[in-house]
């Protein structure tokens, strides 16, 4: 009784502490979905840095790009200049080039056959690219085209990536791309996959009288991955170095990196139970290696495509990224892998590298430490000493650092304040505010409060982040429906100190609450909380999620059976897992795309949290929707892509198989012709469906006219 009595005087104090100012103005349908301007108002944009000494400013009015002085203030329009500007894509098929504001130039001329991927060299000469599994690159004038490699076929790709490597190692924004320019311009290194082995799942398109297959070559979790080999190759041409690795090997490589001087490139291996982490220093010239680095945890690695490790300029050192301590951070190593000292040390998370300053041996980089949910600039010296927070304030900040170091541009905010964008110099002193979104009548407005705060896990080891918006007319003695927002996956949180506009104004005006939340392995208590996910998906994510839902219903303003929680992806299979295992305290559910069971999921991603299933047959038993299906009590409604290549529909097809074996009744919903998220197309349907789907069973009442 005592702990309800202090939520409630917790929340009440929430509510009560606003400005007092009459607040008499209220938004109207479409300002309540963020469109148009009332609480806040359009600035000037800010998006980066022309030069050292010059910030580039985006007129709100007539769109002119204009460069600031930092010192005077003084602006002049800005134009790029023609020789930096080129840029190289695939056209009906063929590559064109274009310089500046020049027409474009046909380089290939084979519009029978796709080129993909192309990527201009350093010194801006030659143009690599893929065409049918295989390696090529040509020179910008078209007029010699040089093919590295020829095996390519359905199942051996050279420079394109198989999928689990595109999807989960390199990355989606590679667009499947496996290959990487020296700095010098003069060697290519390349992946190459053979997928022989690797099970082929397919997909069925609707389309046309009899429809067609369309397959991938897709490792489920305890299938075989693909072989992969890494290779180099002179720009003009060359017999195909290999680096000295076993392609035969169960393993994965990551990202390389090639050093400054193009002399040697770091190559990530890592062990198929992603416990074991190697870099190698790997001789282009002729494929011998050398191990320059070794982790070793206990959980797993994480493979990273960015930031990993950053060469200095000085071609002497390298800054790692780690999070082997259990929080993330940077180190020190010499070129032949000796850690020299931890540049940052805690328990709190750095984020990303934003600049190094190698002659006084300083670096800028963000990090999650004044509070988890909020993000802030940082200096160091390489030595670790001389930490300074260089941000201010209870607020989330994107910054864009000056090509030199000395100043930043921040937007920040939090969830009480629209954004502001200051300018500031490396010690963190502003020089100017630029720009504030919120409007002169703010404060005149009646919306739903929005409040960022903290609830105790069940079993008080962890504070529990939550986001909350209260309806626009909030009255303790009224009991109000919830939606709760999740996504639930192993490091990727979603509750984030920011602004979040006006388009969860309109629920808050029809009188529901809002919430998003994290779990302890969401990321806010670093890879030593992320780690209680090992060989236990679905556990703690939902022991949480409870927590929150119980702290909910506890509240006497929160109606003890609508509570709705909604996600897409992980956040659809945490929802499904909501309404089956977690159903006494959960009451509707919207899932997108939902993992219904791990073994249907990928190697890479499945197996660096549960090992394999052969391994963990009880951890994937207990993550699986399947097995509390009998719990289900209603009130589910799952939407699934029928192309989805990412999360098959399979997953929704086995669980509606099994609900369909029961009496209680669900919402089910394929998209045509949609992947992992959904057509544009389907967009408006979908939006509908799920304004519907609120005014049925939370509201309980129709859907007003303006929906139609």
């Amino acid at each position: 009784m005592k702990t309800l009595i202090c939520n409630i005087f917790v929340a009440a104090l929430f509510i009560t502490a606003y400005p007092l100012k009459a607040q008499t103005k209220r938004l109207n349908f479409n300002e309540s979905w963020g469109n148009g301007y009332t609480v806040t108002k359009p600035v000037n944009q800010y998006t980066g840095w022309a030069d050292a000494e010059h910030y580039l400013e985006i007129d709100k009015d007539n769109r002119t790009t204009y460069k600031v002085n930092v010192k005077t203030g003084e602006k002049s329009a800005y134009e790029r200049a023609p020789s930096s500007d080129v840029r190289v894509f695939v056209k009906e098929n063929d590559i064109y080039i274009q310089f500046g504001q020049q027409a474009a130039q046909r380089v290939t001329q084979s519009p029978d056959l796709e080129e993909q991927n192309p990527t201009l060299s350093p010194d801006g000469k030659y143009i690599a690219f893929t065409r049918k599994s295989n390696l090529f690159s040509i020179d910008v004038s078209g007029t010699k085209e040089i093919q590295y490699t020829t095996d390519g076929t359905d199942v051996m790709y050279n420079g394109w990536s198989s999928w689990v490597y595109y999807e989960e190692i390199l990355g989606r924004p590679t667009n499947y791309k496996a290959f990487w320019w020296s700095p010098d311009s003069k060697q290519i290194a390349f992946m190459r996959f053979d997928d022989t082995k690797v099970p082929m799942f397919p997909i069925y398109v609707s389309k046309g009288q009899n429809g067609y297959l369309e397959e991938t070559r897709y490792p489920k979790a305890g299938q075989d991955n693909p072989e992969v080999k890494i290779g180099f190759v002179k720009v003009e041409g060359s017999p195909i170095v290999w680096a000295d690795f076993n392609e035969k090997d169960d393993q994965y490589f990551g990202q390389p990196y090639w050093s400054f001087n193009s002399q040697t490139i770091m190559v990530q291996w890592m062990n198929r139970d992603q416990t074991n982490l190697k870099f190698y220093a790997v001789n282009p010239k002729n494929g011998t290696k050398n191990e320059i680095y070794n982790e070793e945890q206990s959980s797993w690695i994480n493979l990273d495509h960015d930031e990993r490790i950053t060469y200095l300029a000085d071609n002497k050192h390298y800054i790692l990224k780690s999070d082997k301590t259990g929080w993330a951070h940077y180190y020190l190593y010499t070129l032949a892998g000796k850690l020299l000292n931890p540049i940052t040390t805690g328990d709190w998370q750095v984020s990303s590298l934003q600049y190094i300053d190698e002659k006084n041996k300083v670096i800028y980089f963000t990090a999650r430490k004044e509070n988890s949910a909020t993000v802030d600039l940082y200096r160091v010296d390489y030595s670790g000493k001389n930490f300074k927070r260089l941000t201010f304030g209870d607020f989330t900040h994107n910054v864009q650092v000056s090509p030199d170091g000395k100043y930043f541009i921040t937007n920040y905010s939090n969830v009480k304040a629209p954004n502001k964008i200051a300018l500031l110099d490396n010690q963190g002193k502003v020089l100017k505010e630029l720009a504030d979104t919120k409007s002169a009548d703010f404060d005149d407005y009646k919306i739903g409060k929005t409040e960022y705060f903290t609830i105790k896990s069940d079993d008080g080891k962890f504070d529990l982040p939550i986001i909350i918006t209260y309806p626009t007319d909030f009255d303790v003695t009224t009991e109000y429906p919830v939606i709760m927002s999740i996504y639930g996956g192993p490091d990727a949180g979603s509750v984030r100190n920011t602004w979040k506009g006006t388009s969860n104004q309109y629920w808050a005006a029809e009188g529901i609450i809002q919430i998003a939340c994290d779990h302890r392995a969401s990321g806010h208590y670093g890879k030593q909380g992320v780690a209680l996910m090992h060989r236990n998906l679905g556990n703690w994510e939902l022991v949480d999620y409870i927590t929150v839902a119980k702290w909910l219903k506890a509240k006497p303003w929160v109606a003890k059976n609508k509570l709705l929680i909604t996600g897409h992806s992980y956040g659809g299979y945490m929802t499904c897992l909501a309404l089956t295992k977690g159903a006494d305290y959960f009451d509707y559910g919207i899932a997108g795309a939902p993992v219904t069971g791990w073994e249907l999921y990928d190697t890479h991603y499945t197996e660096r949290w549960m090992d394999t299933p052969q391994d963990n047959a009880e951890g994937y038993k207990n993550g699986s929707i399947l097995t509390y299906v009998d719990k289900y009590k209603g009130g589910l409604r799952i939407m699934h892509g029928d192309m989805d290549d990412n999360v098959h529909m399979q997953n929704t097809i086995q669980l509606v198989d099994a609900l369909t074996d029961r009496a209680v009744p669900f919402e089910l919903m394929i998209y045509p012709g949609s992947r992992h998220g959904f057509e544009r197309s389907k967009s408006r349907y979908d939006f509908n469906e799920r304004v519907r789907f609120y005014y049925q069973y939370l509201l309980e009442k129709p859907v007003p006219p303006t929906f139609k």
